[in-house]
């Protein structure tokens, strides 16, 4: 079940929404973990079970981690057994098939089995959440929950279970305690909740379809080529920050409140700027669970340089089990580097439109990488689309065609991408009777995204797989 369906909007969550206010708030976190355990088991029931076991063994950690605070070394090995157990299930289900691949390649007389194991939907997502609780508890930045049901709902919280944002325990744990919910809250959620649908359907979807039509379309030219990827560029975008805010505007009508997981992204004048913009919550779980922990940039320059390209390795392989993606993460890992040692001075004493051109063109880059890292045709068709960029004829007449037809839709996502329509927004929000014609545009979002899932067959969600 995705947020953008209409099981989902018109039965789900009304539901969950209605008998949660209905109840006393010492039964809300109960309802809400049952809540959850539907929601995640709607596809595939069996994968409820997968998560209840990681819930059971790091509730009971994080207590045997805070009883044992005089003795550092069974803390130790209490975290690290956690930790194993947290990786190996993920290992088990993301990488068995690529590492088995692989030795079938490169020990191919051992006649080892191909493994083939149905990915468990948000597992890279709920298993970096558990795993930050236990590491916090282990550094005493947050005490152990006694209560198994509020650390289950933690973990399982379906507004953010299957795509983030990933959240650190120690940022919502007193919510889950006592939360207030309020009229101001939920309205606010209600907003987030709608602006995140319309980047999804109104701009992620169309976008798609002209990304999925370009990429198909033969002898079009470069120029459809990259018009292409420009839109691909913006559905990743819309599809993932739309989803996000889904989730905020969710959590909000739940009393939760959730950090941004975007701020605007493809402003960025530089990579390193873009990483700081783009996908929050992961680069902070990377920086503070991996990057520091390594030694971060306190044991000399080349030990940093070293610790960069292990995060952004690791980066990679997180969205996927495939070397592209390795090659994905490394490809941001060399930029940023670079820019550390060489760039950043430089880029600071260039004109804006200068510096947002460089960041643009590596972003785009770094977007073909990441589709054709996924199955969808490998390396080989990677370069084979790189090519079409830069030869062969810059447009055929079916090409100008099916350039101009996009260009609204792509004036519209570039526009959005931008914080112009946000400081509209904060200007008219001081009018008299905004409001009623907030309520009124909102009503017309929603209505505008019902037809257009009713409608039409096309409603992809990229970072559901990961």
């Amino acid at each position: 079940m995705v947020f953008s369906s209409l099981v989902f909007m018109f039965a789900f969550l009304p539901v969950v929404l209605l008998i949660y206010y209905l109840l006393p708030v010492k039964f809300r976190n109960a309802f809400l973990l049952i809540a959850d355990l539907i929601f995640y088991g709607w596809g595939e029931p069996v994968l409820v079970f997968l998560m209840l076991f990681s819930i059971l063994i790091n509730y009971i950690a994080g207590i045997l981690i805070e009883k044992s605070n005089s003795n550092n070394k069974k803390r130790k090995f209490i975290l690290i057994a956690s930790v194993v157990i947290d990786l190996g299930l993920l290992g088990f289900f993301k990488y068995a098939g690529f590492i088995t691949n692989n030795l079938k390649v490169v020990l191919p007389f051992l006649n080892i089995p191909l493994i083939s194991i149905p990915l468990p939907i948000g597992i890279s997502f709920y298993t970096f959440q558990i795993m930050s609780y236990t590491i916090d508890v282990y550094r005493r930045d947050t005490e152990a929950q006694r209560n198994i049901i509020a650390f289950g709902t933690y973990v399982s919280l379906f507004p953010q279970l299957i795509a983030g944002p990933i959240v650190r325990y120690r940022d919502v744990d007193d919510q889950l305690v006592e939360r207030h919910e309020n009229l101001q809250l939920f309205s606010r959620g209600i907003r987030l909740f709608l602006l995140g649908l319309a980047k999804k359907v109104l701009i992620a979807n169309p976008v798609g379809l002209i990304w999925d039509n370009m990429r198909q379309m033969q002898g079009g030219g470069a120029l459809v080529s990259w018009v292409g990827i420009i839109a691909y560029t913006f559905q990743i975008y819309f599809d993932f920050s739309g989803y996000s805010d889904m989730a905020r505007g969710l959590g909000n009508m739940f009393g939760f409140e959730f950090l941004k997981n975007f701020d605007y992204p493809y402003i960025s004048k530089s990579i390193t700027e873009f990483w700081r913009r783009w996908h929050i919550s992961l680069s902070t779980w990377f920086k503070e669970y991996v990057y520091i922990p390594l030694g971060g940039n306190r044991k000399g320059l080349p030990r940093q340089i070293f610790n960069l390209f292990v995060v952004w390795g690791l980066t990679g392989l997180w969205h996927g089990a495939s070397w592209n993606f390795l090659f994905w993460g490394l490809y941001f890992g060399v930029i940023l580097v670079f820019e550390k040692l060489f760039m950043l001075k430089a880029l600071n004493k260039m004109p804006a439109v200068i510096k947002h051109l460089y960041s643009l063109v590596f972003i785009v880059f770094g977007w073909v990488i990441f589709y054709y890292s996924d199955d969808v045709g490998g390396v080989k068709a990677m370069f084979t689309f790189i090519s079409t960029l830069f030869t062969g004829s810059f447009i055929s007449s079916d090409g100008i065609t099916a350039v101009l037809s996009s260009l609204p839709m792509l004036i519209i996502a570039a526009a959005a991408s931008t914080p112009i329509i946000r400081k509209i927004y904060n200007k008219l929000s001081d009018l008299k009777g905004f409001k009623y014609v907030e309520a009124v545009v909102a009503l017309l979002v929603l209505i505008l995204c019902t037809a257009s899932l009713v409608n039409d067959n096309y409603n992809p969600f990229l970072y559901f797989k990961f």
